[in-house]
């Protein structure tokens, strides 16, 4: 946009405290939109419908695979549907609506993310290989994934978290909906975005207990 390429800003000022509200994360809150609409019941406060935060799209992608907004609250349909995503502008929340396709009845496909394969970790690589260890029909691609949607996850694995904060928070969504529990390794690696992400997990319900290997 030509208006925001130069600032001018004058020297001299200063500072005057004010109250004022921070809005909502919306790549935290998508993990707890998309484990609301894979039928757990949570409802997420502070999000801004109107927000630019280019992670926001998480609604704009439960809407297309069926589920409307009931204020913080998801209101899935009795099977997801699915649809095509397009992850250039929302890499972050690629791994946990990937989580989604793997429930939608259908084809997802998911483009546009290649820059995922230079996080924390190779997002893509990692999110493939967890979600197939737990029963997920998913295939990657050079930018993205194929994803041919099951009924339910199995569970009953080992999955690693790659270090990466992300992939080990879709994997603990991804333990609520599968029929055996899960063995998630590294997970403390949360700590770099959501250091109280197993807090809140198990407050609303989830079920997470520490155990030391070895």
């Amino acid at each position: 946009n030509q208006m925001y390429q130069r600032f001018h800003i004058p020297g001299r000022q200063r500072y005057r405290p004010r109250d004022g509200a921070v809005e909502g994360d919306y790549s935290q809150a998508a993990f707890y939109l998309v484990a609301d609409a894979l039928g757990s019941r949570v409802s997420v406060t502070g999000l801004d419908s109107n927000s630019a935060q280019g992670d926001r799209a998480i609604l704009d992608i439960l809407s297309r695979m069926g589920c409307r907004m009931d204020g913080g609250a998801v209101l899935p349909p009795k099977r997801l549907t699915a649809t095509h995503i397009d992850g250039s502008q929302c890499p972050d929340i690629v791994p946990i609506a990937a989580l989604a396709a793997c429930l939608c009845h259908g084809e997802t496909k998911i483009t546009g993310a290649a820059r995922l394969r230079i996080k924390e970790c190779d997002r893509l690589a990692a999110t493939a290989q967890e979600l197939s260890k737990l029963g997920a029909r998913i295939e990657e691609t050079p930018d993205g994934f194929l994803i041919q949607g099951v009924e339910r996850l199995a569970g009953g694995a080992t999955v690693w978290s790659h270090g990466d904060h992300r992939i080990a928070m879709m994997l603990a969504v991804a333990a609520t909906v599968c029929q055996e529990p899960i063995y998630l390794e590294d997970y403390p690696c949360v700590r770099k975005s959501y250091p109280g992400f197993f807090r809140d997990f198990t407050a609303l319900g989830g079920k997470a207990d520490e155990w030391t290997m070895g």
